[in-house]
Formats: structure tokens, sequence, C-alpha cells
């Protein structure tokens, strides 16, 4: 386990060692959490687990919305900070096994919208659409079940490969993977909220 006294030493030390999990408190001098985070997601998918001692949701949305994998408010038990901790690092991998039809690499296609497993690339109309590695998994999970309802907790387990962590984590991620790929306003509408229940991929 390694420790840095700022952001800009935690940044350091994340470009000359090889990391498996971040730990990053929001209130770090020389350069805050958010910052640092952003600054990571820029090069590495990295699971990072956000520290705060500031409840609002506000907080919670940014940390997700710049790439936090799970975000634990102050104050809180040494023990619940390592169960997350581990459930991380020992997560199964975010992907069940495809489901197969020719070689094996056949694209998912739905009107405009390609997801291809092999290139783990997202067109819309031809055009490459930007994901985040936890996006693209997300989205590739839910179109290999299509009009099957999988609440934020199932999707936590299958694509994250934890129930230890916050459900809003899904909800911002799906708002992400819905305006990249639908649209502002909506051209598509592929993702289906079903209130209380989850949320369904209706090709």
């Amino acid at each position: 386990m390694l420790e840095a006294a700022d952001g800009e030493a935690a940044l350091r030390l994340f470009q000359t060692t090889e990391i498996d999990l971040v730990v990053l408190d929001v209130a770090m001098p020389r350069m805050d959490g958010f910052a640092v985070l952003s600054r990571l997601r820029q090069t590495s998918e990295v699971p990072v687990i956000m520290l705060t001692g500031r409840a609002e949701e506000v907080d919670r949305v940014v940390g997700l919305e710049l790439g936090a994998d799970d975000y634990v408010v102050k104050p809180y038990s040494l023990r619940e900070l390592v169960a997350r901790v581990r459930a991380r690092l020992r997560r199964r991998p975010a992907e069940p096994p495809p489901q197969r039809t020719g070689d094996g690499n056949d694209p998912l296609v739905y009107g405009d919208v390609s997801i291809d497993l092999r290139a783990r690339e997202v067109a819309v109309a031809g055009e490459r659409i930007d994901l985040t590695a936890r996006e693209y998994e997300l989205l590739a999970f839910l179109a290999r079940h299509p009009r099957r309802v999988f609440s934020r907790e199932e999707l936590l387990e299958q694509v994250w490969g934890t129930r230890f962590q916050d459900p809003a984590t899904v909800t911002e991620h799906v708002r992400r993977v819905r305006t990249k790929v639908e649209g502002r306003p909506p051209q598509r509408r592929l993702v289906t909220t079903l209130r209380g229940m989850g949320y369904r991929f209706d090709p």
C-alpha cells in the first residue's frame, strides 16, 4: 500500500508505479480529489473509491461523472472501507461470455447503433462514440440481454462486480450512456427506465 501527501504527489506516484486501486480523498492539498480523478481518467480506468466529508448529492454526482467507481462519505468505519476495497479487487470480469453467433465476434447492430465486441467500440450512424470502459461494459451487457429488466443492484453485480457500491453509480452511468448514444435531445431510445424496477435495453 502506498500513500501520497497531496494531489500532485498522487499523480506522480500513479505515473511511476503499477496501481491496482486508488482510494482518493476529495479534500487534498495542492490539487483536490476531483482534479486528480479527472487527470487519472484521461489515461486509466483503474478503480477509484472517493472519500469525502460532504454528503451532498451534488458532490457524489460530480465524482461519478468524472469516473469514480464508488463513493464513501465520512465518517465511515475502516471495516466498511476495507470491504469495499476487497470487493473491487476481487470483482469478476465485467462482462459475461458473449452470446456467440458466427465467429463469435459479430457486432451487435440495432438500427444505426453498432456495438463491436471485438474492438470494444460503439458507433452511431457510422460515427465512433467515445465511451469510457465502464460505460461500454454497461451498454454491452444490456445489449446482450435485450428486453430483460435489470435492477441497479443486479447491474452493480454484473457490470461492476460488486454490490458494495452506491446504486447512484448505475444511475449516473446510464445517464451518460444515454447522452452519448441516444443523443441530446434523444434521437433514439435504447435504454428504458422502469420506475422502481430498473433498466431495460429496447432495440
